[in-house]
């Protein structure tokens, strides 16, 4: 399975998840989807062995990857000159991606992302998502269906939730097992993530919007009434025409901020009672 990294002086390291892409098809397809124009911003994450970088950097100029191999970056040093390629060697979910846009600028992200740690990177990045413009990544494809799925879908859950509230999502095309070495036992897809404007952010706490989703469903089969119920109470589902026998995945992201700003308007009134 390992022939053709091994072939590039390279052995794939499962702890990294790496799976390397090797159809020049499948690139061109996704540096299509992608559309890189000269002078943007864009960071790469995990760059591998370079099969998107270079097309990438030949087409934006510059382009900055976050890579945490040590051996792959000793290649992309060997291969690019900084000035074409900067590397921010480290975790990318342990990485400041605000720090990469500037003023006017917001910055553009892509990857194939290890599927290791593709839960954990997405709300990762989604902390950013006032600061990029939009992102474009190969995950699972059982990934993207979660993360495009549509209320009242088996793969609704808080993933869908959590990032449709900041971006508008489009999966693209699948990639199929055999576009990589070493193989996946996985189908792939694409995805385009566009940050929603801060307009279109209704949340007025987003953190409590954030813990009402996670609740919501954090036991699947229990009804919002018991999923919710150190939060919010009979009255609060009234007041936003809510019905607390349903369960969270029947639930719209509007339905979930309507109810979190209701719960955050009520704790606000509280405060202001009791510090009058």
């Amino acid at each position: 399975m390992n022939e053709a990294a091994r072939a590039r002086g390279h052995v794939a390291r499962r702890r990294f998840g790496q799976n390397f892409l090797a159809d020049p098809n499948v690139v061109a397809r996704i540096v299509a989807a992608i559309r890189p124009q000269a002078g943007e911003t864009m960071v790469e994450i995990g760059p591998g062995l370079g099969a998107l970088t270079a097309p990438l950097v030949e087409r934006l100029g510059h382009l900055h990857v976050v890579e945490i191999d040590r051996d792959l970056i000793a290649r992309l040093r060997e291969r690019y000159d900084a000035s074409r390629l900067t590397i921010h060697e480290g975790d990318a979910l342990d990485f400041d991606f605000a720090a990469l846009a500037g003023e006017g600028a917001p910055l553009r992200v892509v990857g194939n992302l290890p599927y290791n740690i593709s839960t954990p990177l997405l709300f990762h990045l989604a902390g950013f998502a006032d600061r990029i413009r939009d992102l474009t990544f190969m995950l699972q494809k059982e990934v993207v269906l979660r993360m495009v799925a549509a209320p009242g879908t088996a793969e609704y859950g808080r993933l869908s939730a959590m990032l449709q509230y900041r971006f508008r999502m489009g999966r693209q095309f699948d990639v199929p097992p055999g576009a990589f070495r070493p193989a996946p036992k996985v189908t792939s897809s694409i995805v385009r993530m566009v940050s929603l404007p801060a307009a279109e952010l209704a949340a007025k706490d987003e953190a409590l919007f954030g813990r009402v989703v996670a609740a919501a469903f954090g036991q699947r089969r229990k009804t919002l009434r018991n999923t919710l119920r150190d939060l919010a109470d009979a009255d609060d589902f009234a007041a936003v025409g809510i019905d607390p026998g349903l369960r969270g995945e029947r639930l719209a992201v509007s339905d979930f901020v309507a109810l979190a700003n209701r719960l955050a308007a009520r704790q606000s009134a509280s405060s202001s009672a009791t510090g009058a």
